[in-house]
């Protein structure tokens, strides 16, 4: 079998553009950390970590809006289906758009109650929740931008979503650094730069979806009556990724939960090597939106060979790029942290537990390829029967903490992203054995 074949060339051209738009995300946070880890008390850093962790929970929870959009816009296009491209993008927008108006009219009870679920140190909570209070106001344009991510993906349009991120991401990185560094607003500054990049995000993502839909040839009356038709599958499919992304959430958040109560130094030395995960798994994202948009695209066209060598390209090339990745982490990984903060202590305890990021990207990679064949199916309810077996494994593996201390969260954290990339891919060579996985 040849390594470097069409297939994997076109996974690339699709897979690179997002990689590298993708690479901006934890840039971004890679900024924050750096800026606010800088600051003369770790307690900033800290409130930073539980404010975003915090939000993000909420955000990921609302992450169907773009799976889905992507899986159903992906089968679509593979259909040549323009009424059903038009529906997939316009019915999931409506839904991000009423989301979001609602989380900002309930932002302060929401950030009360969570700052109370947290616990932790008064000072950490206190800087947690001018985070939130000031994230939350992004709310509308962030769920409206992962719909219009998803869209772009799914009609294969690989150029849109990197002007998307890049400029999103870049605009708020130099908003960060001047609201920060340059005119001190602190932890509020952070919150206030990604505020503001959201809605300019959203802004340029409606230019891209009017562009390409043109290029599409997706008719006005078509996008007009995109509301209308039958929703119980969106709907269906939704709130099966959703119940999947609450036990993903609920994972994620007790890392920084857990942490918290070990103590403020634990809990901001975790948020300095959550950037490599978060890397590790931007970087990945790119190779799993790309089979997103090929699987999905294959299932519409009822073409099981083309899924197939899709499947195989993905393997190579992203198995290599974990490699990679531990590589890096592993030779360069004590620089990366010393860049990421100037604190004595911070950078002794991140330096003891960098073997776990070594490990991470060769234990995650197959998880987010299996991720984007189930997405690309519309395989909702088999992706959080998997989830429910990974979280069960994760908070078994959390039994080690009273022995292993911080060791014994990132053992399970490993142990989850194994479980998942396991699970999934029994489900997925059950079905493909049984010539199941694309309806007939």
């Amino acid at each position: 079998m040849r390594f470097f074949t069409a297939t994997d060339k076109n996974l690339w051209r699709l897979a690179l553009p997002m990689i590298l738009s993708n690479i901006t995300v934890p840039l971004l946070g890679l900024v924050d950390t750096a800026v606010i880890g800088h600051l003369d008390s770790p307690i900033f850093l800290g409130g930073v970590a539980v404010g975003t962790t915090l939000t993000s929970f909420v955000f990921m929870l609302l992450l169907f809006l773009r799976m889905s959009t992507t899986g159903l816009t992906a089968q679509a296009y593979g259909a040549s289906d323009k009424p059903a491209l038009a529906r997939a993008l316009v019915q999931p927008l409506l839904m991000a758009l009423v989301a979001g108006i609602i989380l900002v009219l309930l932002r302060e009870p929401i950030t009360h109650v969570a700052m109370q679920i947290v616990g932790g140190d008064p000072a950490v909570q206190q800087q947690a929740a001018l985070f939130m209070h000031i994230r939350w106001l992004s709310a509308p344009a962030m769920l409206a931008n992962l719909v219009i991510l998803g869209w772009l993906l799914g009609v294969q349009y690989a150029r849109a979503p990197v002007i998307l991120l890049v400029v999103g991401n870049l605009v708020n990185i130099l908003l960060d650094l001047w609201l920060v560094l340059g005119l001190d607003y602190g932890v509020a500054g952070a919150a206030t730069a990604t505020a503001v990049a959201e809605y300019l995000t959203f802004l340029v993502g409606l230019g891209m979806v009017w562009h390409v839909a043109r290029l599409r040839g997706l008719r006005w009356q078509w996008l007009k009556a995109g509301w209308r038709g039958d929703i119980s599958r969106l709907l269906r499919l939704n709130r099966d990724i959703l119940l999947r992304s609450l036990l993903l959430q609920l994972c994620f958040a007790s890392l920084t939960i857990l942490a918290a109560r070990l103590g403020p130094e634990i809990v901001a030395t975790n948020a300095i090597l959550l950037m490599f995960i978060t890397f590790t798994a931007y970087a990945l994202d790119g190779f799993a939106y790309a089979v997103e948009a090929y699987s999905g695209e294959a299932c519409g066209a009822r073409n099981s060979r083309q899924l197939m060598a899709v499947w195989q390209a993905s393997c190579r090339q992203a198995g290599l790029v974990a490699l990679v990745f531990a590589v890096i982490y592993a030779l360069a990984g004590n620089a990366i942290i010393n860049m990421l903060t100037s604190l004595a202590s911070l950078r002794e305890l991140a330096g003891h537990y960098l073997i776990w990021q070594v490990v991470m990207p060769l234990a995650g990679v197959w998880c987010y390829l299996l991720d984007g064949m189930f997405i690309g199916a519309t395989r909702g309810r088999e992706m959080r029967n998997s989830m429910a077996v990974a979280a069960a494994g994760y908070g078994l593996t959390l039994c080690t903490l009273p022995w292993l201390g911080n060791h014994g969260l990132w053992l399970a954290m490993t142990v989850f992203l194994l479980l998942r990339g396991v699970s999934l891919w029994l489900i997925w060579h059950k079905h493909w054995q049984k010539g199941s996985w694309i309806p007939s």
